[in-house]
């Protein structure tokens, strides 16, 4: 191998996990800069799986393939952090909150790499999955409260992303100097502050589908995008598109730790069950 041709010292000691971890971070940011380019040029607004939808023709099928394993790992490490907190930490109240995310995180990928591999192979995927899920918890006693309970974790969700936009804390995790720093604190800046705001809206919205009972005003990404006017979407839309840059510099810069070994993980995973 030719010496340009090899990796930076900083990669070349990582397993092959961390590097396709880095791949899923390369594929979620793709995803939304997809988003954001379909809604300002062309008027269109889609979540995450449509987003791969739009993948699935001709040679984006390729990248769509390379996509299933960058976001299969990548729910993978969110899921091995829930477990063990290798990036969240341990034994203290947010580290517990921040492996609760990381859970929940790690089921929305991994769901979204299945989601992925069926329409790899040409297979029909489901419309709107939060009016489905809105329906199935209201055809279950006190389902508006589970929609509702939905409703306020989302909220929290949106709050702390507006939070890391504020305080950037999204830095701390970045191996780059400060240079680089200056340009990527505002790639976050903005990007989480769109992510945060999109996040608020589809919590109202299933606030609203709970209150008034009613799954169709339910709703994701898509839905969001579409509450807004032309022109403030087009803005939100830019914003997402900058946190889908800021996902590419993660897949370049972010310390992504060594996952524990597999008999680890299993004894983990049993452990978990277990409880």
């Amino acid at each position: 191998m030719k010496p340009e041709d090899a990796l930076p010292d900083d990669l070349a000691g990582e397993s092959r996990f961390q590097l396709l971890t880095r791949l899923g971070f390369a594929g979620r940011g793709l995803l939304y800069i997809i988003i954001g380019l379909l809604v300002i040029f062309a008027g269109r607004t889609e979540d995450l799986t449509g987003a791969l939808e739009y993948l699935g023709h001709g040679v984006g099928k390729l990248l769509l393939a390379v996509l299933v394993v960058g976001t299969a790992v990548y729910g993978l490490w969110r899921l091995t952090d829930a477990v063990f907190g290798i990036e969240s930490g341990r034994h203290h109240w947010k580290a517990w909150r921040k492996r609760v995310a990381a859970g929940t995180s790690g089921i929305i990928y991994s769901f979204l790499a299945y989601k992925a591999v069926r329409i790899l192979f040409s297979q029909r995927v489901s419309g709107n999955d939060a009016q489905q899920h809105a329906a199935d918890a209201f055809d279950l006693p006190g389902g508006e409260i589970i929609v509702l309970i939905a409703a306020a974790i989302l909220f929290g969700a949106g709050i702390v992303q507006l939070v890391k936009a504020a305080k950037c804390s999204f830095l701390a995790r970045l191996d780059c100097d400060d240079r680089q720093k200056v340009w990527i604190r505002w790639l976050g800046r903005i990007g989480y502050a769109a992510r945060g705001i999109i996040f608020l809206v589809v919590a109202w919205q299933l606030e609203q589908s709970a209150i008034h009972r009613r799954a169709s005003e339910a709703g994701g990404l898509e839905q969001a995008l579409d509450f807004f006017s032309p022109t403030v979407r087009g803005w939100v839309a830019a914003g997402l598109m900058l946190f889908g840059f800021l996902s590419l510099v993660e897949a370049r810069f972010r310390r992504i730790h060594r996952p524990p070994p597999v008999d680890r993980v299993a004894d983990g995973l049993k452990d978990a069950v277990r409880r």
